[in-house]
């Protein structure tokens, strides 16, 4: 792509859009914000007023002949293969929030989808792009680890829990450790569809070991991963601290200095640095690092886990 400006369009205006995106692509100056799209045209100009857009649409017909390089669909999950399929289809390249579809089987038409029509389809797995996990991947590049500790735990259950909240957990222990193939896991429930907690042990292939724990009766949020291996550990605090030590020292870098104490979500959760990543594939033809072939491996392994503790899966 040899244009100056990349020009976008943005599906969705609920709180992942208005907190994490509207307010970051603006500030890009190789970027141009052409159209922004929802349901109900008042919430399309609301939108396209927070972020300067040009043109504010309700449907995909109308946002795809606005002339797009890339989209990005930010809608409720149950809309994602449809809307994924229409952009890809019309030549458009897309940055998707997590799931790519709701079921293994729309996941993995997306994964041919993209394939066959030859254009990008990055999906949200933030986490990855965020500063913490980052300078844990400088530690953990040469040498994998022989132990990665994961946990998303929150105060209060909801439909499909664990499917819900623990995916970008899973998808940072797969960044970390590699492929797994073997899962134990197992779960507690009234309800299969509301439950208690998951715990997950994963062997990875090349031999190291994984431990997965998805609470939903703590006594509040929390994102950790605890890494050994190499003769350093890495403990990361989601999204705001990283611990590295080795046998001589121990070192923690904290996000609140960053953007002399302004840093937001966008900043420390790794929003900002997904997106700027997309942008800068498109410009330079590249594979995004979270595309649809690699985000699938994440489905399937967040599934497999699923159907071990027996949960219900993507379906």
């Amino acid at each position: 792509m040899s244009k100056d400006k990349v020009r976008v369009g943005i599906i969705g205006v609920g709180y992942v859009s208005v907190n994490n995106f509207l307010p970051v692509l603006p500030k890009m100056d190789d970027v141009e914000v052409v159209g922004v799209m929802a349901n109900h045209i008042e919430s399309a100009q609301k939108a396209q007023r927070m972020c300067g857009a040009q043109h504010a649409v309700t449907s995909l017909d109308e946002l795809a002949g606005l002339g797009l390089d890339g989209a990005f669909v930010l809608t409720p999950k149950a809309c994602h293969a449809e809307q994924i399929e229409f952009l890809l289809k019309a030549g458009i390249d897309v940055y998707s929030e997590k799931p790519m579809a709701t079921t293994i089987r729309d996941a993995e038409r997306m994964v041919e989808l993209s394939e066959q029509t030859g254009r990008k389809l990055m999906i949200g797995f933030n986490r990855r792009y965020a500063p913490v996990c980052q300078m844990a991947k400088e530690v953990y590049t040469e040498v994998l680890p022989d132990v990665i500790i994961g946990q998303k735990n929150r105060p209060a259950t909801e439909y499909h829990a664990t499917l819900e909240n623990a995916v970008h957990i899973v998808d940072l222990m797969r960044y970390f450790g590699g492929e797994v193939r073997k899962v134990h896991a197992m779960s507690k429930y009234t309800d299969p569809d509301y439950e208690t907690f998951t715990t997950a042990m994963l062997e990875f292939e090349n031999g190291a070991s994984g431990m997965l724990i998805a609470d939903r009766s703590s006594g509040q949020w929390e994102e950790s991963i605890e890494i050994h291996g190499g003769n350093r550990s890495v403990f990361i605090q989601m999204p705001d601290a990283v611990t590295i030590v080795d046998g001589k020292a121990k070192h923690t870098t904290e996000m609140t200095p960053m953007a002399m104490g302004w840093a937001k979500s966008e900043d420390k959760l790794g929003f900002s640095y997904a997106i700027r990543h997309f942008i800068d594939c498109l410009k330079e033809d590249k594979t995004p690092m979270t595309n649809a072939q690699d985000a699938l491996k994440t489905h399937l392994l967040l599934e497999q886990i699923l159907k071990c503790a027996g949960l219900p899966g993507m379906e």
